[in-house]
């Protein structure tokens, strides 16, 4: 019997890209590589205009504890070194490449058993570490939190790893391709991540809605001990950490606590082969799988993207529909992904999908939102908060309640706007009263420790 959680809603899929094999998409005259891509703060920027780069070589260093090194996805010339803004208006320091077409690796690229002149089964969790974030992994599946402080973290703490295939959003299909074409990957990255944990397997966690790469992923786990594959009941957000747990394994996550608090460590399926890539052959994190889709797309596809291909290139790649005005622009999946700003802006390591959506799939925006009180976003919610009086409390700006109803605990997954038939735009509300209520806490933390 597939494995579920409590409440959560089931989706109209659309997973129009899910039989589309991947296709590598030829990198662009110029690359944009935004210096920070991930939770935490900015890397340093390690070179400057005219410098002759190489393929995977470094150009940016991580020197705070939440952050990963940058690499340059093409060798060429740093042609400038500017700011670009975000999804949210932020401004970024941008360097940008001039592709010299050649390709050219980096001379220092080797795998583990080169570096360390041992076996990978002998690798630690702090040699782990190291190489990841030396690669520039982050979660891949959107978060972009620094896998080689989950990996330090983890040691000594969890019993069980679980690997994240559940891919859940509406459209992508990125995860779904990788299981498919390379199951290696996946089984290969959870056996390092395990062996560096002095663990003896794990878990990969897949909905029923991908029987083929459940089968493929266990044929390559074969009787590997220790690995299993479980299937779990298609519903969303079931790839939410809390959700994923307590489907594997039965622990509830309390609100506040990390995986590792439960037992637990959870990578996304790219990650885990990024992970692959990376401790094998010593191959940092340059390029990954993107979904393309939308109704405005003509040729939707999933394509493996050099990471600093500026957006507008696979819009002109995959073609945009004549009849069709692309109104958003949504890197991720529609429920929990980001408008982007503009098109220029390029594919980061966290970029999963980019949907081109027209007016026609928004809802109306010339009706009234208005809460019925007929309670669909509290049945729908898998953390069991009130969504409504948090919309409600966000609008009246009294975050005295928003704290009260649990707002830090809402992992903003936006089943309670899907499902409102009053068209109130609850988990927007939600985001613009989850930073002040987090400010508030923190002062009062601060003023009870004085």
């Amino acid at each position: 019997m597939a494995l579920t959680f409590k409440k959560g809603i089931h989706l109209n899929e659309h997973k129009n890209t899910s039989g589309c094999h991947t296709v590598r998409i030829a990198a662009p005259e110029f690359l944009y590589i935004p210096m920070r891509q991930h939770i935490g703060a900015p890397v340093t920027c390690i070179v400057k205009e005219k410098d002759t780069v190489t393929r995977g070589q470094t150009i940016g260093t991580a020197d705070k504890a939440l952050g990963a090194d940058v690499h340059s996805p093409v060798s060429g010339t740093v042609e400038r070194i500017e700011y670009l803004a975000d999804a949210s208006g932020t401004r970024i320091q941008t360097v940008v490449i001039k592709n010299d077409g050649m390709m050219t690796p980096c001379p220092d690229l080797a795998g583990y058993e080169e570096i360390y002149g041992k076996s990978i089964s002998e690798i630690t969790a702090q040699e782990l570490s190291h190489i990841v974030r030396k690669a520039g992994i982050t979660g891949m599946g959107g978060a972009s939190f620094p896998t080689h402080v989950k990996i330090s973290s983890a040691a000594g703490r969890v019993s069980d790893i679980i690997i994240n295939c559940a891919e859940c959003e509406p459209y992508i299909t990125a995860d779904h391709r990788l299981m498919t074409e390379a199951p290696e990957k996946i089984v290969k990255g959870l056996e390092i991540i395990a062996s560096a944990l002095s663990l003896s397997g794990g878990t990969i966690a897949v909905e029923d809605n991908k029987r083929d790469a459940v089968k493929l992923l266990s044929e390559a786990a074969g009787q590997t001990p220790g690995i299993k594959v479980a299937v779990l009941r298609t519903k969303y957000p079931q790839g939410d950490e809390r959700q994923l747990i307590r489907a594997v394994t039965g622990r509830r996550l309390p609100a506040g606590k990390l995986p590792a608090d439960v037992g637990c460590v959870i990578f996304n399926a790219a990650t885990c082969a990024a992970i692959c890539d990376a401790v094998t052959l010593g191959t940092p994190l340059t390029e990954r799988i993107v979904t393309v889709d939308g109704d405005c797309v003509e040729n939707p596809g999933n394509f493996i993207v050099p990471i600093g291909t500026p957006i507008r290139v696979l819009a002109e790649h995959c073609g945009i529909k004549k009849e069709k005005t692309v109104k958003k622009i949504i890197s991720g999946g529609p429920m929990m992904g980001t408008a982007q700003y503009n098109a220029d802006y390029p594919v980061v390591k966290g970029t999963s999908a980019l949907l081109f959506m027209s007016c026609e799939d928004d809802r109306p925006d010339s009706l009234p939102s208005l809460c019925i009180r007929c309670g669909r976003c509290v049945n729908a919610c898998p953390m069991n908060l009130m969504p409504l009086y948090l919309a409600l409390y966000s609008k009246a700006e009294d975050y005295d309640n928003v704290i009260r109803y649990g707002v830090t605990s809402c992992i903003e997954c936006g089943c309670c706007t899907y499902v409102c038939p009053g068209n109130v735009p609850i988990v927007q509300y939600i985001r613009i009263a989850k930073p002040r209520a987090s400010a508030i806490l923190k002062a009062r933390s601060s003023q009870e420790g004085k």
